[in-house]
């Protein structure tokens, strides 16, 4: 998860691990990005809105180290969804979450996330091991 609000970042990672999620958190992209290995993570959450990079710009930039990267935006900000839509035309805005959100509803968009959606080389009944609960 990459939020620059940190207690924004805290608290959601606290809540995911409770419900079993092993939550990395980066309140810097630049940090996240220079952590980010190739099928390291079932999915990542991103805030859209952040300094030195924003989600798009880290989204991008994750793209190229791992084409089959999952992402998650995680935003307060409706008007984001139309400049999603400009510059990934191939993806389905249900790729935003919209803050604030529960911990509950939150962690069950992400278990769906990772139990339904492929990857590129992934069959939709595969799941990604790395993932847990």
């Amino acid at each position: 998860m990459v939020d620059d609000e940190g207690d924004v970042l805290e608290s959601v990672k606290r809540g995911l691990e409770a419900k079993g999620f092993e939550v990395d958190a980066f309140e810097d992209p630049l940090q996240a990005l220079n952590q980010f290995r190739k099928s390291t993570y079932g999915f990542v959450l991103l805030d859209v809105r952040m300094p030195k990079m924003n989600g798009f710009q880290l989204y991008r930039e994750l793209l190229k180290r791992d084409g089959d990267v999952r992402v998650k935006f995680f935003t307060a900000f409706e008007e984001y969804r139309e400049e999603f839509k400009k510059a990934f035309p191939e993806l389905d805005e249900k790729r935003f979450i919209r803050k604030p959100t529960t911990i509950s509803n939150l962690a069950e968009l992400l278990l769906k996330e990772v139990k339904v959606t492929p990857t590129r080389n992934q069959s939709a009944s595969e799941t990604n091991p790395k993932v847990r609960p």
